[in-house]
């Protein structure tokens, strides 16, 4: 009998398992797949040569995140690696929208494109300076934050504190263009923006791009050297060191609730693991509150409530090995790891409108990876490890494009791929010509290898401001506590939500060991 078992290992799963051994807790990790690892994992599946990130690559917020820094991952082989640039826009009429490392330097860029967007780029980094440890701490600990909060709040009453608050709750596109004159700058803002899935037209929108941004100016964009599993691995085998167990191959069918209380987890093939003092969900809440708790153990309010849990949008994603590096039609100054593929905020707002109406853009915006750039471990010299993924409808009406039907078959998969490949196209002639491999995974591929990507969904539902913060992920179960004794929301689905920094396993381990005490 354990003191606590943890379904799911993903990262959250692992950081709360490894937080619960910290404490003296016996605790064993249930995992569905043959592989640790959820949505962070790498393999050679593409080209034998080349090692491809499965689902996410980069991780911004793990420099930033107190979890990931608390856990000292080096010790147990986790070597990060950054490229020469974080990230980067090509522009439509030539040259290019930079992070560089060294924020005087970025500012020197923009300011050559249009001049005062250089200056105005270095207050924003001074905001930054001044209120970004104190939001961070406030995203990626329990809710409320209250220490964070306090800091923020001092903050936004002194000096500049309204033109602060206008850009942590204004949209990316009004930001943007109250602080910046020319495209390039407004560029990186609004691209930023468009990780987590709120149009540059919404409130919050602001606060995601400069967030993005900035951390991409403080600490880059830095990727696992060897791959993402990189990373995976070193959690569990931190866990493992301190005498915990992961079990692969053991779906879970059933979470076992006596008197009101999660007492044990059941896998399909009959197995009970007994948990003394806690169980700890790594999945998603539909998946937690519709499948694994027994109706009769679920109140009803929780039930209705559930149906209002939205999905963020579905992925496409696509991953190519490439003879030679990407031949941009303009070289950037410094090659950058992430690229963000957008025509201008408008194109951008053009393609959230198309999602948000439920169909699959015809010029969709896309976040690339070239891996090999970030890490030259990736692939062989003078070669290119890359990817690209764009979102489509969970729910498609139609294809602004005409040629797709959503229901994402091979015809679908191949439709797409070379509408991606145009795209890049547009800014690298000769792109497609490079390639040597090519794995296409649409909405269902991504949910077949990580049950927790429903509809290809990467950040466990939407980030809107509808389902955050206290919402998330409904009203009234706004924290890793759920509607049973002793289990725990542990998933991207919990508070903060998507992203690759430990914090709703971080959270559930917290509050588990709270109650336990």
């Amino acid at each position: 009998m354990s003191d606590a078992v943890v379904v799911g290992a993903g990262p959250n799963g692992l950081v709360a398992a490894n937080l619960l051994a910290d404490a003296g807790w016996d605790v064993v990790i249930l995992e569905a797949n043959d592989a640790i690892g959820g949505a962070v994992r790498s393999s050679t599946d593409v080209h034998g040569s080349f090692v491809h990130d499965t689902f996410s690559s980069f991780y911004p917020l793990a420099a930033v995140s107190p979890t990931i820094k608390a856990l000292t991952l080096g010790d147990h082989g986790l070597e990060w690696s950054n490229p020469p640039a974080p990230v980067g826009n090509p522009l439509r009429d030539g040259g290019w929208a930079l992070v560089h490392p060294d924020p005087a330097d970025t500012a020197a860029a923009l300011d050559a494109q249009t001049p005062g967007d250089g200056q105005a780029w270095l207050e924003l980094y001074s905001d930054w300076e001044r209120v970004g440890p104190a939001i961070t701490q406030a995203l990626l600990t329990p809710f409320p934050p209250v220490r964070a909060g306090v800091d923020l709040l001092r903050q936004l009453l002194g000096p500049r504190g309204l033109k602060r608050l206008q850009l942590l709750i204004g949209p990316v596109r009004s930001v943007a263009d109250r602080r910046f004159s020319g495209q390039a700058a407004r560029m990186l803002l609004a691209t930023n923006s468009q990780h987590a899935d709120i149009a540059p037209t919404s409130l919050g929108s602001g606060l995601m791009g400069w967030l993005l941004a900035m951390i991409a100016q403080e600490h880059g964009y830095p990727v696992p050297r060897g791959g993402a599993g990189r990373l995976s691995q070193a959690l569990a085998d931190r866990f493992t060191s301190q005498g915990g167990s992961i079990v692969c191959g053991a779906r879970v069918d059933r979470i076992v609730v006596r008197d009101g209380r999660a007492v044990a987890v059941r896998t399909v093939d009959g197995g009970e693991y007994s948990a003394q003092r806690a169980v700890l969900a790594d999945v998603s809440a539909p998946a937690l509150y519709g499948q694994l708790i027994p109706r009769a153990d679920l109140p009803a309010h929780v039930r209705m409530r559930l149906r209002a849990f939205k999905w963020d949008p579905g992925t496409v994603k696509v991953d190519w090995a490439l003879d030679s590096l990407i031949p941009w039609r303009d070289a950037p100054d410094l090659a950058p790891g992430t690229v963000h593929i957008a025509d201008s905020v408008d194109d951008l707002r053009r393609w959230s409108g198309q999602l948000s109406a439920g169909w699959i853009p015809d010029r969709p915006f896309l976040l690339m990876g070239q891996m090999t750039t970030s890490d030259p471990s990736r692939s062989p010299a003078g070669t290119e490890s890359v990817w690209a993924y764009t979102h489509v409808p969970q729910r498609v009406r139609g294809d602004a494009g005409g040629k797709l039907s959503g229901a994402w078959d091979e015809a679908d998969a191949a439709a797409m791929a070379a509408r991606i490949e145009a795209r890049i196209e547009e800014y690298a002639p000769g792109f497609t010509d490079r390639i040597t491999a090519r794995r296409v995974l649409t909405p269902l591929d991504l949910e077949r290898r990580d049950a927790n990507l429903v509809g290809g969904a990467v950040n466990g539902g939407t980030s809107a401001l509808r389902q955050e913060l206290v919402l998330r992920p409904m009203p009234g179960l706004g924290r890793p506590e759920t509607a049973i004794k002793s289990l725990y929301l542990a998933s991207a689905s919990a508070h903060p939500g998507g992203g690759v920094h430990g914090a709703c396993g971080s959270n559930a381990a917290r509050a588990a060991l709270f109650h336990a005490r």
